[in-house]
């Protein structure tokens, strides 16, 4: 074959493999049973104790436990120093998302953007480099969860 001849077949055979491969990128990608693609929301609490707004508010603000005010500014708590700019302001975030959408950004926000620099508060597994007293732990409890989450649902427009 010429060269003439071959660079049309090649350019097609080409333009093939990246159909193929665009449509096989294009399928949802599974975790276990449940797909990632179509996760948008977590339903079920974590524990079968309602959340407690005060308690939440606590380990919202707490630098050691949800520590959320590092990367979040929110207007309710403007006396507390050191608002950070990093995440979105959470004023009225209750407005914007339901519940169950705000557990599934609290317990593993990678789920909804896997290059989102938030951690997951309620996840143990699946890390790199961890050391050895932090194995197997979560950044905080299923209660704490839960109540941080009624503090946020407090947070309304």
């Amino acid at each position: 074959m010429s060269k003439k001849s071959t660079t049309p077949f090649v350019a097609a055979a080409a333009g093939c493999a990246v159909m193929v491969l665009a449509a096989v990128c294009a399928w949802p990608v599974s975790a276990g049973t449940v797909e990632v693609a179509a996760m948008t929301e977590m339903k079920e609490p974590l524990t079968k104790q309602a959340g407690d707004a005060d308690k939440g508010k606590g380990v919202f603000s707490n630098r050691k436990l949800g520590n959320c005010l590092a990367c979040h500014k929110l207007e309710a708590l403007k006396a507390q120093p050191f608002h950070g700019e990093v995440g979105p302001p959470l004023d009225g975030v209750a407005s914007r998302y339901s519940m169950a959408e705000l557990r599934l950004r609290v317990v593993d926000p990678k789920a909804l953007n896997p290059d989102t620099i938030m951690p997951s508060f309620y996840k143990s597994e699946g890390f790199h480099r961890v050391l050895k007293k932090f194995e197997g732990k979560s950044v905080l409890t299923a209660q704490q969860v839960e109540d941080l989450l009624a503090y946020l649902a407090t947070l309304k427009e």
